[in-house]
């Protein structure tokens, strides 16, 4: 995929609408010692979610797309979390609070259509079984494939003609 090919996406450009309304929001906050740090808190998220969209598109593997999404729905709730609690402080104006929710939600249904359309086949065992359901016959091949440390070092061993312990009474 080409640099760029992934900012005419509808979810990409779902985020940058995100990321304006942010900005707008963020430069609204009114004085106070949280300013600061909130302002910090909308921009990082907002970014985020744009950085994790670019992620996904460049990862191809179905359980790093997958990462990805997640990264980006928490980045999501976090910059809801931020506004809202601008809100509720008093440093922001409550409309913002309704008008960031309303353009989650937006993009949100965007989000659902893009990760429907990721490529289940197109993936490898990540060994953190998060993806994979290890009570699978599917699951138990596909571990079968996994490097396991443990038998490989045996496998090992057993081709040098002996085993550690052996080895090290024969230096003795």
């Amino acid at each position: 995929m080409r640099l760029d090919k992934y900012q005419k996406l509808p979810v990409f450009l779902k985020s940058q609408e995100i990321f304006d309304l942010a900005e707008v929001i963020a430069d609204a906050l009114k004085e106070s010692e949280m300013r600061e740090h909130l302002k910090s808190e909308i921009f990082l998220h907002s970014a985020l979610i744009q950085v994790k969209i670019a992620g996904a598109e460049g990862g191809g593997l179905y359980t790093i797309r997958m990462q990805n999404a997640v990264l980006i729905k928490l980045a999501v709730m976090d910059l809801m979390n931020a506004v809202s609690f601008a809100g509720m402080v008093k440093i922001n104006e409550k409309d913002y609070v309704q008008l960031m929710r309303e353009k989650t939600e937006e993009f949100r249904i965007v989000f659902v259509d893009w990760i429907r359309g990721f490529d289940k086949s197109y993936d490898i065992p990540d060994n953190w079984a998060i993806r994979f359901d290890t009570s699978t016959p599917e699951q138990e091949k596909l571990e079968e494939l996994m490097f396991d440390d443990d038998k490989f070092m045996d496998d090992f061993d057993e081709h040098l003609g002996g085993d550690e312990d052996e080895a090290e009474s024969e230096d003795d």
